[in-house]
């Protein structure tokens, strides 16, 4: 059940992300992406303060052990960040969200970003695919705990991929205009998150000991996107009508993740 319950959810975060970000990014809902971005956030911290970490933290391993492995994987996940092999947002979030160039790089300074465009599709889809296997492992991780867990962390998964996949898409067609062809390649990377799924049932299930420091690792992953990726991308000069709009969709965020828990919980 546990099995089934994994490929599932890994195929529906990591595809149906896809195809969600596509409609945004395609659609008439492109208006909505900085709607998207607060919620992501929300539900991304939500899941790791009110579901994972306390999880973790009710196992016999000690406080310490647990918030060194949450420093250390906040650690990796900023150098993985740097070797744009984890969410390579950074770069083409400038792409994706225009006006918000100027508070991402207030010196006015683009030339890395002139440089990372033609470095082309396949930078993109590889980083996207490694980030993809990573989540797949976080998920089945988030499984193996039980079943609650399992579905809120697919949701916050998907939640902090769309705003990913709609750059990789943004990317994809500078260099090709077709859209479909753009939409089969980042779904394939999207599928990798399966394979993740897959790899980390057999992980977790042979390492029942570790979970615990899995989920403080899920933990850390969520935390770190959310803070480092999502948020500054809000941290602009708005009107207080649009702030309060950023501050209802983060609640929204961390509202549906508490709603589906209880779904789950159920």
């Amino acid at each position: 059940m546990i099995f089934i319950a994994i490929v599932m959810a890994t195929l529906t975060a990591g595809i149906g992300s896809v195809w969600l970000a596509a409609l945004l990014s395609f659609g008439v809902l492109a208006r909505y992406t900085q709607h998207m971005l607060s919620l992501a956030a929300g539900a991304l911290l939500a899941t790791a303060f009110m579901h994972l970490l306390p999880e973790a933290f009710e196992s016999q391993v000690g406080a310490h052990d647990l918030f060194i492995t949450l420093l250390g994987g906040l650690i990796f996940f900023f150098l993985l960040d740097k070797a744009e092999l984890w969410h390579h947002g950074h770069e083409h979030h400038q792409d994706l969200l225009p006006e918000h160039a100027q508070a991402l790089d207030p010196v006015g300074d683009s030339h890395q970003h002139d440089q990372a465009a033609p470095a082309g599709a396949w930078a993109v889809l590889t980083g996207d695919s490694v980030h993809c296997f990573g989540d797949g492992v976080l998920i089945a991780s988030a499984f193996i705990a039980n079943m609650r867990l399992g579905v809120i962390a697919a949701l916050a998964v998907l939640a902090h991929e769309v705003p990913h996949h709609m750059g990789d898409l943004m990317v994809l067609r500078s260099g090709d205009r077709n859209k479909r062809v753009a939409l089969v390649k980042v779904s394939l990377a999207g599928a990798v998150t399966a394979l993740g799924g897959l790899t980390g049932y057999w992980l977790v299930d042979r390492l029942q000991d570790y979970l615990p420091y899995f989920l403080v690792l899920a933990s850390s992953s969520f935390i770190y996107v959310a803070l480092a990726d999502l948020i500054p991308q809000l941290q602009t000069r708005l009107t207080a009508r649009q702030t309060l709009a950023q501050v209802a969709w983060l609640l929204v965020g961390i509202a549906l993740v508490t709603w589906v828990s209880g779904l789950a919980h159920g």
